[in-house]
């Protein structure tokens, strides 16, 4: 058995009672659930990586686990901790994108994706954003910081999809669409009524997300060392 086995099969075990609680309504079993992804997918990363991992890497792993962990506490300060948490992981990561990747050189066919990604984006960022502004009277100017960081990101991993279209660059794409979709979602959740469809599609999102920042770690540190 590989090293990396036990660790996807707790992953997919927490995954799975994640969303059953999800339709149960157990949230708080739900939380517990979540919690156990972050760990499960950092010893699958840390096994498959002939258990290496630099600080950057250990660092987002962290913030993840206490993001979630937050929630877990359910205090008064459970959203905006965690949305700190997070606020940083996108920071790290468009600081070790533009590091660990050559600069994004735009061919004169790659302009329109580029400009269609930008726009979407830009679309997106605003909506979410004015209904989140709805709902509180405090910290717009960090949810504006946090909708805007997470907005850069997306744009830098579609940008390095489009002009390189690696499989390294499609992990990168993948994880950053999921941050995204479960980061939109959440703010459904808080603006509209209770839904079990907006709820499911936060957590998988959320939890698919991770995955495929654990793999996107594994095969760009494979693709640096053949390097």
């Amino acid at each position: 058995m590989k090293a990396s086995r036990p660790s996807l099969i707790l992953y997919s075990t927490a995954f799975f009672f994640t969303i059953l609680f999800d339709i149960l309504q157990y949230d708080y079993l739900t939380v517990c659930m979540k919690s156990i992804v972050i760990p499960s997918v950092f010893f699958y990363f840390y096994s498959s990586n002939n258990f290496k991992i630099d600080k950057t890497q250990i660092l987002i792993f962290s913030l993840c686990f206490i993001g979630e962990v937050f929630h877990l506490m359910d205090v008064e300060i459970s959203t905006l901790g965690s949305m700190i948490c997070f606020l940083f992981v996108y920071l790290l990561f468009i600081k070790k994108i533009i590091t660990d990747y050559e600069k994004i050189k735009l061919k004169r066919n790659d302009i329109l994706p580029v400009i269609i990604v930008i726009l979407i984006i830009i679309y997106l960022l605003f909506s979410v954003l004015s209904l989140q502004f709805d709902k509180m009277e405090e910290f717009h100017f960090l949810y504006g910081l946090y909708g805007i960081t997470l907005s850069v990101l997306g744009l830098i991993c579609y940008a390095n999809y489009i002009t390189r279209g690696s499989y390294v660059t499609l992990l990168m794409t993948l994880m950053v669409t999921c941050y995204i979709i479960s980061d939109i979602f959440f703010i459904f959740n808080e603006y509209f009524s209770y839904s079990l469809v907006l709820i499911l599609i936060r957590d998988i999102t959320q939890i698919l997300a991770y995955f495929f920042m654990a793999k996107f770690f594994i095969v760009s540190n494979k693709k640096r060392v053949k390097q």
